[in-house]
């Protein structure tokens, strides 16, 4: 007769026996194996080949990304300075032009008037401070048809040298 999976009676089922051979057989002690001396071991010639092959792969993939990587830390690096290089430029335009408009409103010649009477105490001339002075006509700029003889100083030695070959 088939058994059905719903039981009537209240007792608990019991173990299958295939589960208490299992049991028994995980209790049992492992066997350990004896490592083969490495003299006994022998790897072929392909298999040093793939293994070097593998390393030396690996070992090019490492310095390639680390090639990448230092790039990019210097493009990085770069970029900084040439956005702290971008940031100074435009503040020392600023300034710049702030010293234009203030050099600008320094010439005005209002302002001139303005600072020297509050801050110099100056005031306008008037006729009776004026004085007319005469000049004779007489040109007092030396004319360039006149030759200017610089003599430059001597030490002992060149006046010794002189001395004899000039007699």
């Amino acid at each position: 007769m088939a058994r059905s999976r719903y039981e009537y009676e209240t007792s608990p089922r019991k173990l299958e026996p295939d589960i208490a051979k299992r049991r028994k057989t995980q209790k049992r002690k492992l066997k350990v194996v004896e490592d083969l001396p490495r003299q006994d071991i022998k790897i072929s010639r392909e298999q040093k080949k793939r293994q070097t092959i593998l390393t030396l792969i690996v070992i090019a993939i490492f310095i390639v990304l680390l090639t990448i990587s230092y790039r990019n830390s210097q493009i990085n690096e770069k970029f900084n300075q040439v956005q702290t290089l971008k940031r100074e430029l435009s503040s020392l335009q600023k300034e710049n032009e702030q010293l234009k408009v203030s050099i600008e409103n320094s010439l005005n010649l209002n302002t001139i008037e303005k600072l020297a009477k509050e801050k110099l105490g100056m005031q306008k001339l008037t006729n009776k401070q004026t004085v007319y002075i005469s000049l004779p006509r007489k040109d007092y700029v030396e004319s360039a048809s006149e030759e200017i003889i610089i003599q430059k100083q001597k030490n002992w030695f060149e006046q010794f040298v002189d001395k004899i070959f000039n007699r």
